[in-house]
């Protein structure tokens, strides 16, 4: 039987939750971490009195995946209370449990409150933790912002200064253009609209409205709006519902991973029609070039494995042979380069260029040329369509906002779309010297 500390190699390194059990399969701790295989480590070789009992009695020790800090909370809560483990301290008050409380005027606030004492304001629960409150509170707050001051200041709130009250009523009331404050006041309200909804269960009516939003961003190619709101709505669907997501974990600790099959698969079906000799594609690579009118160029190259990144195997390459704006030609070096690197790099099931049909063709070109058959699709930006190549000309194919493939397809291309203008920025940032020690 392998020891606990050679059992934390196959753990996570992302954010989860882990259970150290006995010989006899009594749970005994529970925890949450950003990081679980360096936390359960950290616990091993502690010196504290509890964690050396833990470790002293543990023989197992396993984890959760979680997708959101949230998610790991509530999972956490939830193993504490089903199990009572013997080495968790339960929060003395959860016989207390808080309410979300809305306040009704101009500028509404949302806090936390331990009765409905207030004529005129709104209340949601009890909730049956405070922690588990807070926390989704602090989560809203990430996704709408809201002010939580009992009083409107002569300056802004703390969490102003930090993105997280915005508009801050205590700066609208001194706007002193009517219009633009008529604005802000519109903003403000929105946000609190939102969490009202959120609040009273409307998440279908919200996550529709944020979706075309997002469809709109996309199509305008505003890929980081179209990303940031995307996160707002996987957020959203398990602020909303987090038992149900966190009793789906306890049934299924591989959700994560069965969510992220199920989008291959729906690709590998979608596009097996048109690409017979595309495998079940575990590894997908997709480029991006970046410019200013052929100015700075570069391109990315981010891989993808079972649908989730792989960050090690993300390259960059400065464009050398184009002075000129020509996105042809940048595709072309850059599948060249990549394509010399088949045996120390590895080779992708599936080739995604970020593009139409001419950056499609620029793929197709050079993978003729070096006699190679790796399924190559695009992804034109404009209306989200999948170009794929034929003997002759190219096939569009138009897939549904929800369709597992195209969410896996949108999240490689925004991503190489991120990963391509940061190493173009920082190649900005050499040119004009900007950042350099004096």
């Amino acid at each position: 039987m392998l020891t606990l500390l050679q059992q934390t190699r196959s753990l996570p390194k992302g954010p989860g939750v882990y259970i150290f059990k006995s010989s006899a399969g009594k749970v005994l701790y529970v925890g949450k971490s950003t990081n679980v295989s360096l936390r359960v480590k950290s616990h091993l070789k502690a010196e504290g009195d509890k964690s050396q009992k833990i470790a002293k009695l543990s023989r197992n020790v396993t984890a959760i995946p979680v997708t959101f800090e949230l998610e790991a909370l509530l999972l956490e809560a939830t193993l504490i209370k089903r199990y009572l483990p013997k080495y968790n301290a339960v929060a003395k008050d959860d016989k207390h449990p808080l309410y979300i409380k809305v306040t009704r005027e101009e500028f509404s606030k949302v806090t936390t409150s331990r009765r409905e004492d207030e004529q005129g304001s709104l209340y949601f629960g009890p909730f049956p933790s405070s922690a588990i409150v807070k926390q989704v509170l602090q989560q809203i707050r990430r996704i709408f912002p809201f002010c939580g001051q009992k009083r409107i200041g002569k300056r802004k709130c703390f969490y102003a200064h930090i993105g997280l009250c915005h508009p801050c009523p205590s700066e609208v009331v001194k706007v002193k253009n009517n219009a633009e404050r008529l604005k802000l006041i519109k903003e403000y309200k929105s946000n609190v609209r939102k969490i009202l909804m959120l609040l009273r269960g409307k998440t279908k009516l919200l996550i529709k409205g944020l979706e075309g939003d997002m469809w709109v961003y996309s199509k305008s190619e505003n890929f980081e709006q179209a990303a940031e709101i995307r996160d707002q709505i996987e957020r959203l669907t398990y602020i909303t519902a987090p038992y149900q997501k966190t009793l789906a974990y306890l049934e299924n600790p591989n959700l994560v991973s069965d969510l992220r099959s199920e989008e291959i698969k729906n690709l590998q079906n979608i596009l097996s029609p048109e690409l017979p000799g595309l495998k079940y594609p575990k590894r997908i690579e997709c480029f991006d070039i970046s410019h200013i009118a052929g100015s700075g160029a570069s391109s990315s190259m981010v891989t993808f494995v079972n649908g989730e990144p792989e960050k090690n195997l993300y390259r960059r390459f400065r464009i050398r042979s184009i002075k000129t704006r020509d996105d042809f030609a940048m595709m072309k070096e850059t599948l060249t380069r990549r394509l010399r690197h088949l045996d120390d790099w590895g080779e992708p099931n599936l080739i995604v260029v970020d593009g139409g049909k001419p950056q499609v063709s620029a793929a197709v070109q050079v993978l003729r040329e070096a006699e190679n058959s790796i399924p190559i699709v695009g992804l034109a930006k404009r209306f989200e369509e999948i170009i794929v190549p034929q003997n002759s000309g190219y096939k569009t194919i138009q897939l549904g906002r929800r369709s597992p493939g195209l969410k896996l397809i949108q999240r490689l291309r925004d991503e190489a779309h991120r990963f391509a203008r940061s190493y173009h920025f920082k190649l900005r940032l050499t040119e004009l010297k900007i950042g350099e020690k004096t």
